[in-house]
């Protein structure tokens, strides 16, 4: 217990780095601070100075849980910005719903589980830094700073822009949600189901004289052929969809014998 309580002090100085540095010196975050929740909380004029002063106030608790020695009082500072952070969270789900934190980066997403839990997450770490003791990095515990720093990353909707998207994406190209399907993945029941249904098959059925012939697939669509008097019904299924009226049909004339 004390070896986890003594990596927390650096997962959280890591994360309150990285935040501080937005807030002090990106400019398009400083651009559109004025249409976060921020802005509702103190005033559009205020909006960055008042960024900029919470961004100095992480790096000092950041300096503070990195410098030695390790002391409680750290952990509760940690912990006393972590509630901070939940309660200006909780402020701008209730007062600003549409708006972001603007906690870390430009984005125009509002206030969600995601960011709760962030914070809260941050917040259990701080309450056990509190009983930090100097550390000793073992390969577990190095293990465990990755998993934790992963999850703060994983729990920023800031960030999805960089990998949640881009997985999004490739997740699409890859099941292909609206790709014709394979002969494979419909069976002939369920295209003669349809055909059974649809107006191409009850305009033509008085004319057939066969049951089902000949059955192909070729670019999306199932063919069934049918004796039709001296013609062939060709009748077009496709393999995708549900609609009967898509089903098409065409008499083919028999080829004259030799």
């Amino acid at each position: 217990m004390q070896g986890i309580a003594a990596l927390q002090p650096y997962v959280i100085a890591a994360f309150l780095i990285w935040a501080a540095v937005l807030k002090l010196f990106t400019r398009r975050m400083h651009a559109q601070a004025g249409q976060t929740a921020l802005a509702r909380l103190v005033g559009a004029a205020r909006a960055i100075p008042t960024l900029r002063l919470i961004g100095l106030v992480e790096l000092v608790v950041a300096a503070v849980l990195l410098l030695p020695p390790a002391l409680p009082w750290e952990g509760t500072a940690a912990a006393a910005l972590s509630t901070g952070f939940l309660a200006y969270l909780a402020y701008s789900y209730v007062a600003a719903p549409t708006s972001s934190c603007g906690c870390l980066g430009t984005h125009s997403k509002p206030v969600n589980w995601r960011a709760f839990a962030r914070a809260g997450l941050l917040l259990a770490m701080s309450v056990t830094a509190v009983w930090s003791q100097p550390f000793q990095p073992t390969t577990p515990l190095v293990l465990l700073g990755v998993a934790e720093a992963v999850a703060l990353l994983g729990l920023s909707p800031e960030l999805d822009r960089h990998w949640l998207t881009p997985l999004r994406q490739l997740l699409v190209r890859l099941r292909k949600p609206l790709a014709m399907p394979s002969a494979e993945d419909v069976p002939l029941e369920v295209s003669l189901r349809l055909l059974y249904r649809s107006p191409a098959y009850c305009s033509a059925s008085a004319r057939l004289s066969s049951d089902v012939q000949d059955v192909w697939d070729e670019e999306g669509f199932r063919f069934a052929s049918y004796a039709a008097g001296d013609r062939t019904a060709v009748f077009a299924i496709p393999l995708a969809g549900d609609d009967p009226a898509s089903v098409r049909v065409a008499l083919v004339e028999e080829p004259a014998a030799a």
